[in-house]
Formats: C-alpha cells, structure tokens, sequence
C-alpha cells in the first residue's frame, strides 16, 4: 500500500511503503515557526467559530437542561 505525503503547498507525492514506517518510527518534531504559524492559524479559526452566537435550538435544550436540573436539586 502507498500513501500520499504533503509538503508545504506542493503537490501530493506518492511515498513508499518501505519509507513509510521509518518516517512513522521516528520523533515527529515541528520548527518553533510551524509550530506558531499553526497556533495562529488555529486562534483565528476558532475565535470566529467562538464569536458565533447558539443556535436557538441549542439554547432551548440548554434551558431544558437547567430546568430539569434545578427540578432535581429542590
């Protein structure tokens, strides 16, 4: 079986099997710039997705769940 590799914004290439369970063996270790350049990239996704106000059908089962659970607690 081969699998596809990507690096940076090239093309999918194709590894070898054989190859491919050396480059799993070993310590996967990222450059402090990947590793912020990723951290960005993450912040900025999710503090959008954050920003976003519940739906109102999320909302109404939460209220459901606050309601039944002060009905247990008294």
């Amino acid at each position: 079986m081969q699998m596809t590799g990507e690096k940076g914004n090239k093309l999918a290439r194709v590894i070898p099997e054989g190859s491919l369970s050396d480059k799993l063996e070993s310590d996967p270790k990222l450059d402090s710039t990947s590793q912020k350049r990723i951290g960005d990239q993450l912040r900025a996704m999710y503090d959008e997705l954050v920003q976003q106000p519940v739906p109102d059908r999320f909302r109404n089962l939460l209220d459901l769940l606050e309601e039944k659970d002060q009905e247990r607690s008294t």
